[in-house]
Parts: C-alpha cells; sequence; structure tokens
C-alpha cells in the first residue's frame, strides 16, 4: 500500500494524543517512519490554529518539530484566494491566527463591500458580523469556508465548529460555500504544490472518517484510519467511507513500513 508513500499527513488530536497526552508508541512510528525513508508532516482542519501553537502543543507531548512540519487549513484558504481571486477583497469570519495567515499571505481584507466572504472557525463571532456577512453573500460575494468540521473536540466535549456555522449561513442566505481543508480537492493541490510531489506519494492518517480519510478514499491517496479517536469499529460498518487500512493506534502502522 505504502510502496509508493513519500509523506504521510497526519491528524493531531486523537491520532497523535489525546489531549495533553501522546497516545502510546505514536512517537516510535514517527520515527521508523523516518527510518524507512519517508517524511511525516501534521495537518489540521482548525483554522483558528496557529502553527506556533500546534508546534508548541507538540512539543508538550514530546514531539518537537520545526515549522514546516504543521500544516493547516487556513493556508490552504489563504493560498486557494491567491491563486483563483488574485486582489479580491476578503472579509474574514474568524480569529486572530485566521488574520495573520490572510496577512502573512498578502491577502487584502475588507470591512465593507468584499469580494468574497471566508468563515472560519471564530468562537467570538457576532450578530452584527453574522448579519454583514450574510448581506454581502446575498449581494454577490463569494462565499467559501475553511474548513467542513461540525464540531471541535474539546476537554468539556464538543462545541459548534465551522461546520455547524456554514448551515446557518446557507439558511439565511441560501447559498453554501465552497469548502476548502480536508476532505477538499484544495487541501490534496495545496499538499502536493508544497512538498512538490505527486498525489500518490502521500497517504493520509486520521481519527475522523469524514475527513481525515475521505480526503484519501475520494482522491486516491491511501487513507489509515486509527481508532484512537472519534471512530470506533460501528461507525465504520455504518458508514459508506471505507478507509484502505483500519489500525488499534498510530503505533501498529510501523508494521506496514
Amino acid at each position: 500500500m505504502f510502496e509508493r508513500t513519500k509523506y504521510f499527513i497526519i491528524d493531531m488530536d486523537g491520532t497523535l494524543y489525546l489531549g495533553d497526552t501522546l497516545i502510546p508508541g505514536a512517537d516510535e512510528c514517527l520515527r521508523r517512519i523516518e527510518e524507512s525513508g519517508r517524511d511525516y508532516f501534521f495537518f489540521s482542519n482548525n483554522s483558528s490554529n496557529s502553527i506556533d501553537l500546534c508546534c508548541a502543543r507538540l512539543a508538550n507531548v514530546g514531539v518537537p518539530v520545526p515549522r514546516e512540519k504543521v500544516m493547516l487549513s487556513s493556508y490552504v484558504a489563504a493560498l486557494t484566494v491567491k491563486r483563483d481571486y488574485p486582489g479580491k477583497r476578503v472579509y474574514l469570519l474568524g480569529n486572530g491566527n485566521l488574520y495573520d495567515v490572510f496577512r502573512e499571505m498578502d491577502v487584502p481584507l475588507a470591512q465593507e463591500d468584499a469580494d468574497i466572504v471566508m468563515l472560519g472557525f471564530d468562537k467570538d463571532l457576532t450578530y452584527e458580523r453574522i448579519r454583514k456577512a450574510c448581506r454581502m453573500i446575498a449581494n454577490g460575494a463569494v462565499f467559501m469556508a475553511t474548513h467542513p468540521d461540525v464540531n471541535c473536540p474539546t476537554p468539556d466535549g464538543y462545541i459548534p465548529d465551522t461546520g455547524a456555522m456554514i448551515e446557518m449561513f446557507a439558511a439565511s442566505t441560501g447559498k453554501y460555500p465552497q469548502v476548502l481543508g480536508k476532505p477538499m480537492k484544495a487541501t490534496v493541490d495545496y499538499l502536493t504544490q508544497t512538498l512538490s510531489c505527486s498525489r500518490d506519494e502521500l497517504a493520509f492518517v486520521g481519527d475522523r472518517l469524514e475527513t481525515d480519510i475521505r480526503v484519501g478514499t475520494d482522491h486516491g491517496v491511501p487513507a489509515v484510519l486509527v481508532l484512537t479517536g472519534v471512530t470506533d469499529e460501528e461507525t465504520v460498518r455504518q458508514s459508506s467511507i471505507r478507509p484502505d487500512l483500519i489500525l488499534p493506534s498510530l503505533r501498529d502502522l510501523a508494521d506496514y513500513l
């Protein structure tokens, strides 16, 4: 399965660690990947994250990595706008980390009459900003979203994520956004461009069928499900999404290298 794989794209929470605890054997698997002549990168759909925050959390669980090993849906979003809508102004619904990425990528931002409305994970979303975004969308602005996750896991349980907000905006405007992040083609294109590789040189590893696994199955890339996060075997049996490989944990991936 991994004969042509050069890069493993690995989810973090639920795959590498749970909360602040490294999943047993996960670090050994990363070493085995490197020893096999391959490499690994971490990808988070959470557009409210920053690379520095992710690196700090990885270091906290005993997996220190350089910044270039962490990839985020926010960068997929910014690069997609730059490529497909050069010079267009974006109204962002997101936190300071999302704004920082768009500024870093020199994407023009606007608070009024924007060409694009970009919806990210925004825990401080106000009614006034919702109203403004809906008005812009209704008036013809392109509607985009950084990722489709409906809920975000927290130590206290799940909280509404961008996917839930998408439904609210669609109910009001009658329009659904172009969604980026996993499992969308934009993420696969971002990875192949950033890593200068072809699709068949990638493999995805994660614990969520609808994002981590579907991004592989939808685009012809090997997808490995680990059962240490939100998905159990019964959920797999009831789903139409079929992983190429199901493993108890990331540690067991080492046996296939």
